[in-house]
């Protein structure tokens, strides 16, 4: 395994990441990427013969912008990125299960969570590069793909907000039942990264916990192109 690669996410606080997690739903994370490896992640967008996929969101009323869908075999630092993550991130998946009265049903490996995927007949892969240009956005919306799904994601930017780009902030909207939706909007930085869930976060209440919906988007891009990264952990049918 490459340790350089693996030295920034095994040497993340995860116990404060995971009561960040507990306590508002999401994290922000620093920097885990050079801008040598931005850059080459934004290199690889116009090489088509990796992509299984490309979504013109305007097409779909997603959004204004465009993604690709990664094939398999993904790139090295992707593959890598998404199989350091995934232990940290299943033992937070298990804890909120617990919270929510339910068993733990996420593996230790991510190789073994996405047997899980292929039994299901989910086999195409989900990491994806996005491109946003002025005007663009992204609607807010769910990745499930299927019936199987890892209830964390990881997205980062690839490039530098305030010079090659304004605008085109992360939102997540929490839908909270019988109160109004909160909002949080989160900036990132070049090689910074989110996480946050795929599908809902448990809540403790005063009868236990329960669930809070959430949904993410980009806002609206005022200038340049950004491009972005995610990482999502099931397989998509």
């Amino acid at each position: 395994m490459n340790r350089e690669l693996n030295s920034p996410i095994y040497s993340l606080d995860w116990g404060q990441i995971h009561q960040t997690l507990d306590d508002q739903g999401f994290a922000k994370l620093p920097v885990l990427l050079t801008p040598e490896q931005c850059q080459n992640f934004i290199n690889l967008y116009d090489q088509e013969e990796l992509y299984r996929n490309t979504i013109n969101m305007g097409r779909y009323r997603f959004g204004e912008g465009e993604y690709k869908y990664f094939d398999y075999p993904l790139p090295a630092i992707l593959q890598e990125l998404r199989t350091t993550f995934y232990p940290e991130l299943a033992i937070a998946a298990n804890r909120w299960l617990h919270q929510l009265g339910k068993k733990a049903i996420y593996p230790d490996t991510l190789a073994a969570f996405l047997e899980e995927c292929h039994e299901k007949e989910q086999t195409r892969s989900t990491p994806l590069i996005l491109k946003y240009e002025a005007g663009g956005y992204n609607c807010m919306h769910q990745d499930l793909y299927g019936d199987v799904y890892f209830p964390f994601q990881v997205v980062f930017t690839l490039n530098q907000r305030g010079i090659d780009y304004t605008g085109g902030e992360s939102i997540l909207v929490e839908q909270r039942p019988r109160a109004q939706s909160r909002g949080h909007v989160i900036t990132l930085e070049q090689g910074e990264a989110l996480l946050f869930p795929t599908n809902h976060r448990p809540v403790e209440g005063k009868k236990g916990y329960y669930k809070n919906t959430m949904r993410h988007g980009v806002s609206t891009l005022q200038s340049g192109i950004r491009y972005g990264m995610g990482i999502i952990f099931h397989d998509a049918k």
